[in-house]
């Protein structure tokens, strides 16, 4: 979760910063550390996360 709150990672590298969060969920998913809905949870806030790093860096090029 600390990884998902890393703001500047996020906006600075978005598309590696996504792969890690999917990579560290479905480790834990495999571990047997989250359940199946945990996954999909967790994925989703990927999604969500790489989606917001990308439409800020847009609307951050747009007001150069």
């Amino acid at each position: 979760m600390s990884f998902l709150r890393d703001q500047s990672a996020l906006l600075q590298h978005p598309g590696a910063h996504h792969k890690t969060l999917l990579l560290q969920a479905h480790e834990l998913y495999r571990a047997q550390v989250i359940e199946r809905d945990d996954l999909c949870d967790l994925l989703e806030l990927a999604d969500g996360a790489l989606a917001y790093a990308v439409e800020t860096r847009l609307d951050e090029s747009g007001n150069l």
